[in-house]
């Protein structure tokens, strides 16, 4: 089969390269009808996540058919067209007994694309698929469940849910990249007061008015600490969601957040931020970090069969499967292209 092959920080290719197999009686072997790319990806290929090694397949979010199971394997049949979720759950351990499948030390976690071979291929093996696998509803477009492998459970559990979003809240999020555009929607669901959008780039901003936020900011040209406090009376952001990954974006979260307010941070950080406790130890802050653990899948599944979440609003462009060197020119130049979710089909 065909994959997109990581070589290194700077390098990768579409390789020719055997075809997964069972390796545990857990497992099952998916057909990849569809893909995407991830920031998460491009992190890897700046050399952020060297846990990542040479000739590992690249891929942690993807919709397929099951082609073949293992013999433990009791709900996944061959035929079945499923979600593979981007975290793998082995369902056993203590972290998944209490729903923290990020955290799995059973042998999952973020695995794909990671530690093993990942879905941005023609095939993929997917460990624990009983538990690591979502079937689809009918009427739920590949596209639709795609958003619903990462990035969608990412902004709700990660932005949404870890920052406590209220009614009535005001919440300032940095980064309006695919990611931040996931975090407004699922911060939206809890019917906040004003949600901003904070970003250098105005094309992604615009974007974020198109899903619903109230007060964009370019902070190439505007104080986002000034419009937050004019915003609220001089009291701050309720919610501040850093959606980026960069140090700048998290420091700038713990300016933009009131006291008593919380910080939570979704992006992957290559690099230490400076945490301003000489600033933030007597004003009550709440700073919550995290890896998706995917345990809203389900929930946000029967929110987009009922119309009450359109996830595939956050796809851009559209590629054929054996296309990832021109998906990955796309994603990168996002700034000049516009791109925010790309989609890769058979």
């Amino acid at each position: 089969m065909r994959a997109l092959v990581y070589h290194g920080p700077g390098r990768k290719s579409w390789d020719e390269v055997p075809d997964p197999t069972i390796q545990q009686d857990t497992d099952a072997v998916v057909q990849v009808d569809a893909a995407t790319i991830c920031g998460t990806d491009m992190h890897i290929l700046k050399g952020d996540v060297p846990t990542v090694t040479d000739r590992r397949i690249l891929g942690h979010e993807a919709v397929g058919t099951v082609v073949e199971v293992g013999t433990g394997v009791k709900n996944v049949r061959v035929g079945d067209r499923i979600l593979v979720s981007c975290i793998t759950a082995c369902g056993r351990c203590r972290f998944c007994r209490d729903g923290r499948y990020g955290q799995c030390v059973g042998g999952g976690g973020w695995i794909l694309g990671h530690r093993i071979d990942g879905t941005q291929a023609e095939y993929v093996r997917v460990p624990f698929a009983d538990n690591s696998t979502y079937s689809l509803p009918a009427g739920v477009s590949d596209e639709q469940a795609l958003m619903l492998a990462d990035i969608l459970p990412t902004g709700y559990e990660v932005g949404a849910l870890n920052g406590a979003v209220r009614p009535a809240d005001t919440v300032a999020i940095v980064g309006a990249g695919p990611i931040g555009l996931s975090a407004i929607l699922g911060a939206k669901l809890f019917t906040p007061s004003h949600v901003v959008a904070i970003d250098l780039a105005s094309g992604r901003l615009e974007a974020a008015k198109q899903f619903g936020v109230d007060v964009v900011v370019n902070s190439s040209g505007q104080d986002p600490v000034a419009e937050l406090m004019r915003l609220t009376n001089g009291l701050g952001a309720d919610v501040a969601i850093e959606a980026v990954g960069v140090p700048e974006a998290f420091e700038l979260c713990t300016r933009l957040v009131r006291p008593g307010g919380r910080v939570a941070n979704i992006g992957v950080h290559g690099k230490p931020a400076t945490l301003h406790l000489e600033e933030l130890w007597n004003r009550d802050i709440t700073i919550t970090t995290g890896l998706v653990d995917t345990y809203s899948t389900p929930t946000l599944l029967r929110l987009v069969a009922a119309n009450q979440i359109d996830s595939a609003r956050l796809i851009t462009h559209r590629f054929a499967l054996g296309e990832f060197m021109q998906a990955y020119d796309v994603f990168a130049r996002a700034g000049e292209t516009g791109a925010l979710k790309v989609v890769l089909s058979r």
